[in-house]
């Protein structure tokens, strides 16, 4: 399959597709006509008070970078929080159900809302609203409505701002062609595109019904596609009808260059096909993975890998960064390269916490990372000398890291913590007492296993600290004789604006203290973290191509080079956390 490339490059060459017909009844002398029509309205058009288009949008692209660097303040925009995508390209049947299963399997990254869009390229079919995969989809008739044989699924954590359906994705605009996209990470830029799209820069002034940053990507898309028409129109013997697939690889080219921050994306183009491209670091995960099917190849894509194996995908490779995939309507695949080869930088946060150990990520195994997790810290651990009788980890992404721990420290492991698996994830939710009221009700400790013992408990990170601080707590009164803590990653001081639920610094546990105060706080007989050159010799370690992660939650080093302390302070002054208590600090009934 000669167009698939692993590696990025400057190749411009697209895989061929059929011409599209304007019409069984055009003839080649009207359509002449007409397109010498509209080519001589666009001159007009574009050369009086709106000179840009005529130059390729450079100009917009000027007015983007004018407006972020002469910013003083922007409206507080609250980040998007991780979520998980997914495509499937079938030949024949429908595709609802594999992407309802796919969706399952990446519901880890998202529990607030699904969304699902489905086509036959005749039609699309939309349902969305807030919920779990299974109880957005329980009723049968309403997932057998979304017919068609491709189709994106969504899923998405919740916002502390709004957590109405209308936020839920998949997000639509009519024009140009018909566009539904679905979106993983955050845009740093969000308010200058914003102020952009709704002035005379914009194509057409765009309305826009939501404060997502993903509706903002998606207008600034069809915007750019607009631009690409437009200059088809003004060059000789282009025919747009032709030429839909090369306009959305331009457009796909000069939306790069406006867009600050991470995005996955995955779109479904209606005259097009089946649409996914990466930003240029690589911050948020993508992965290409086919099957055969009777009538040739089908196609999946998705944020991880492990969605792959209940649908019957196998793993072909990463999205590039700063590439585009195109699954035509046909089934064959087109990719280029849209943007400048940035040297791919992941999110290392993926790999600790926010992807399942069963994925594989940049062609790294995310089980295997944590093991290396587990060995490093393990050797830190021995040079503290605690007295400790047992290894206990933090249900559930710990675990292999607890499991390595153990047998290098030659320490019995023992599952002291009892998880009810019907509580969310306490790092998710919106309010800060709503998490520490949880706390209890997601976690039961065992005395049988605690009873007399100096326990070493190890988490994958510590966030706020709201979890551990009580989990301190329920150990010692189920009788532990000592508490001590070790974390497989360094102390989070930082917020990461590319995605993550974590905007600003004063709710972290590490904010502004040493790690003596933050076992203090804790409420630990003795803490320890893991170092960050630790953590990055593990990801080196598994794919020595890459020589740096986005590692800014723990260090302050941002990849994108577009985040100052001016853009740090006005998350704090006007985001979510600026009402909230101390981290760690716990929470009584008679409070609520």
């Amino acid at each position: 399959m000669s167009s698939i490339k692993s590696v990025c490059s400057s190749g411009r060459a697209v895989g061929a597709m059929p011409a599209l017909e304007a019409g069984p009844r055009a003839r080649p002398q009207r359509a002449a006509a007409l397109q010498q029509q509209l080519a001589s309205q666009a001159r007009t058009r574009f050369t009086g008070s709106s000179k840009m288009y005529v130059a390729g949008g450079n100009r917009l692209q000027a007015a983007v970078e004018a407006a972020a660097a002469g910013r003083r303040h922007v409206p507080a925009r609250l980040p998007t929080r991780m979520c998980g995508i997914i495509g499937v390209f079938k030949h024949e049947g429908e595709a609802n159900v594999e992407i309802y299963e796919g969706l399952l399997m990446l519901q880890h990254r998202g529990q607030d809302s699904a969304g699902m869009v489905t086509t036959n390229w005749a039609k699309f079919h939309e349902y969305k609203a807030n919920g779990l995969v299974k109880d957005v989809f329980s009723k049968q008739d309403q997932l057998d409505s979304l017919k068609g044989s491709v189709g994106i699924g969504h899923v998405r954590y919740p916002t502390a701002g709004s957590s109405s359906a209308s936020e839920a994705q998949p997000f639509f605009v009519n024009s140009p062609l018909g566009i539904y996209l679905i979106h993983n990470g955050n845009l740093t830029n969000t308010d200058q595109l914003r102020q952009l799209l709704n002035s005379s820069t914009s194509f057409f002034n765009r309305h826009l019904r939501t404060s997502s940053d993903s509706e903002v990507l998606l207008n600034v898309l069809a915007d750019e596609i607009h631009r690409a028409h437009q200059r088809c129109l003004l060059e000789d013997e282009c025919d747009p009808n032709r030429k839909k697939m090369d306009m959305v690889f331009e457009a796909g080219e000069a939306t790069m260059k406006l867009l600050k921050g991470a995005y996955s994306c995955i779109s479904l183009i209606k005259g097009v096909g089946l649409v996914a491209f990466r930003d240029p670091h690589g911050i948020r995960p993508l992965v290409l993975g086919r099957r055969q099917g009777r009538r040739g190849e089908e196609w999946c894509v998705a944020s991880e890998d492990c969605a792959f194996g209940p649908i019957g995908f196998e793993r072909v490779r990463d999205v590039q960064p700063g590439e585009m995939i195109i699954i035509d309507e046909q089934g064959r695949l087109h990719t280029r390269q849209v943007a400048q080869c940035e040297r791919l930088t992941p999110c290392i946060f993926e790999y600790i916490y926010l992807a399942r150990p069963d994925s594989v990520l940049n062609n790294i195994p995310v089980y295997n990372f944590q093991l290396g997790l587990g060995t490093r810290l393990a050797e830190r651990i021995k040079q503290r000398g605690w007295d400790v009788d047992l290894v206990c980890p933090v249900p559930d992404g710990s675990r292999p890291a607890a499991i390595q721990i153990s047998a290098e420290l030659g320490l019995p492991y023992r599952e002291g913590l009892v998880k009810n698996r019907y509580v969310g994830r306490t790092f998710i939710m919106p309010d800060q007492r709503l998490r520490e009221m949880s706390v209890r009700r997601k976690l039961n400790a065992m005395p049988v296993v605690f009873a007399g013992k100096s326990v070493l408990l190890i988490d994958d990170s510590i966030v706020r600290g709201t979890t551990m601080s009580q989990i301190v707590d329920m150990v010692r009164n189920a009788g532990a004789k000592k508490v001590y803590l070790a974390s497989a990653s360094p102390p989070v001081r930082y917020p990461n604006v590319y995605g993550v639920d974590m905007p600003t610094r004063s709710e972290f546990v590490a904010h502004g203290l040493t790690e003596d105060e933050i076992c203090k706080v804790l409420g630990a007989d003795g803490l320890i973290y893991q170092e960050v050159e630790d953590l990055v010799a593990c990801g080196r370690d598994l794919n020595p191509e890459i020589r740096d992660f986005d590692d800014s939650c723990f260090t302050g080093r941002y990849v994108t080079g577009d985040i100052n302390e001016a853009y740090l302070r006005n998350l704090e002054e006007q985001g979510r956390g600026k009402r909230r208590a101390r981290p760690g600090r716990k929470a009584s009934l008679a409070s609520m």
